[in-house]
């Protein structure tokens, strides 16, 4: 018996230097033969905890299987079986906190790069033109509206079709995939090579797409019932955005990160002086927040032509929320984290641009009784440095425009629509899932969501004849 190989396959990625200069995405794949190597290392337990670790559910040994014994399009047909977009997932997903976690061989070692994989296979699909097959697919005469074209709002559809129903996404922005299209960098997400081809996927499916439709304004959900729809699943995403209140918020150059992600990336930005509309930032951008959203405005700001690029974080690295990875590649391209420091205010030219952020530092008090450190200013620790602009990236809320145009729609106190866990909201056959059911959320937990919930439709609209 061969000994375990411990050490994981290295992706192949841009260098540093290169990379924080231009928009082509940072890891470049893993090649056929890396893939393979990768593979050989799957202990294909009994009981493969990996999938337990998978908010879909993905049969994991059962598609790296098909890639060790090289036949990827075999792998592409069984992890479709559970995931509609795979070439998004092994981008985008959290695995080091979720599949590949629960890896045997993270007990002794690197586990199995799940999500290295993953990509490999969902890339496959798209090179090869790999479609589904839905030969056996009959059409059932029953009609699904679906609100949103975020990751949530897709897989529910993916998942739709392929039980026969007429499915239609409604998408309020003149292009489609939601998050994946405005908020994920170019460098972490190709739109064109991976986003679309992921959506001309469902399209081809049977999946039909309407853009420029903000369900509330030209249609209300009542009205989407009387018009045939025998469901409707809610999946608008939460992208409301939030800011801090303190002074200085309302000068120019001071952004939300909805806002200058929205630019950089579904307004084409990022392509700097060959765009429409450019965004100012000038050689000084201070980021705050700690997610991947603020990672990636960090870095999509470096890559602009910042000078200098700030991370600004009240808490210490240990607990920034974004993925490990990120947080290593924005170090390695040079972005600097100021860490246990508290934005107190916005300073201003006389033109009413931002000049200079207030802040203070701070510190970790003692664990509270779930065990988490409170932040706490440090009395006399203040001080300030130059900026040109800023970038506000502590998270988002929910959109009221639904709740507000839908009578009896139960909602929490925070404005997100109640559902149970299947997706069942309080009206009949409405559904919810995603952001705007969770609060912000990871693209894997959202498509979780929409999977389940397509299930539950489908069981509802079934039970009901």
């Amino acid at each position: 018996m061969s000994p375990i190989n411990l050490n994981r396959a290295h992706m192949p990625e841009q260098e540093p230097n290169i990379r924080a200069h231009n928009f082509a995405e940072v890891n470049t794949g893993l090649t056929p033969e890396l893939a393979k190597q990768e593979a050989a290392r799957c202990l294909f337990c009994k009981k493969p905890t990996c999938i337990e670790g998978c908010p879909v559910h993905i049969n994991i040994p059962h598609f790296i299987q098909a890639i060790l014994e090289d036949h990827p399009d075999e792998a592409v047909r069984r992890i479709r079986v559970d995931n509609s977009l795979p070439a998004i997932c092994g981008r985008v997903c959290p695995q080091e906190t979720q599949c590949e976690e629960k890896c045997v061989l993270a007990k002794k070692g690197a586990p199995i790069a799940i999500g290295a994989l993953e990509r490999f296979v969902g890339d496959h699909a798209i090179r090869a033109c790999i479609l589904p097959d839905m030969s056996n697919v009959r059409a059932n005469g029953r009609k699904i509206a679906i609100i949103g074209s975020g990751p949530s709002g897709l897989t529910c559809a993916g998942e739709l079709i392929k039980f026969g129903y007429a499915v239609t996404v409604f998408e309020a922005l003149h292009e489609l995939g939601g998050v994946l299209s405005y908020g994920i960098p170019e460098f972490r997400l190709p739109k064109e090579m991976i986003v679309k081809c992921e959506i001309d996927t469902l399209k081809n499916m049977g999946v039909q797409f309407v853009p420029n439709a903000v369900i509330g304004k030209i249609h209300t959900i009542p009205e989407l019932q009387d018009m045939g729809y025998d469901a409707i699943y809610i999946a608008t995403g939460a992208g409301y955005p939030t800011f801090m209140n303190i002074p200085g918020e309302d000068l120019n150059y001071v952004y939300s990160a909805n806002e200058f992600l929205t630019r950089v990336n579904l307004m084409q930005a990022f392509k700097g002086d060959q765009s429409a509309t450019p965004i100012y930032i000038g050689k000084r951008v201070a980021v705050i927040g700690g997610g991947n959203t603020a990672l990636d405005s960090a870095r999509s700001a470096l890559r602009l032509g910042a000078e200098k690029v700030y991370i600004v974080y009240r808490r210490s690295e240990a607990e920034m929320p974004g993925r490990a990875e990120e947080i290593k590649h924005a170090k390695e391209e040079g972005i600097d984290f100021q860490l246990l420091t508290l934005p107190l205010e916005y300073l201003s030219h006389p033109n009413g641009s931002v000049r200079a952020m207030r802040c203070i530092r701070m510190e970790l008090a003692e664990p509270d009784a779930s065990g988490r450190r409170k932040p706490v200013p440090i009395a006399g620790s203040e001080f300030e440095f130059q900026i040109d602009s800023a970038v506000v990236a502590i998270g988002t809320q929910a959109n009221p425009i639904i709740a507000a145009t839908t009578p009896g729609l139960e909602t929490n106190k925070w404005g997100y629509i109640t559902a149970n866990e299947s997706g069942e909201t309080n009206l009949k056959n409405v559904f919810a899932g995603g952001d705007i059911v969770s609060g912000s959320a990871t693209v894997i937990l959202a498509m979780g969501a929409g999977r389940t919930a397509a299930g539950q439709i489908h069981e509802s609209l079934n039970s009901a004849k």
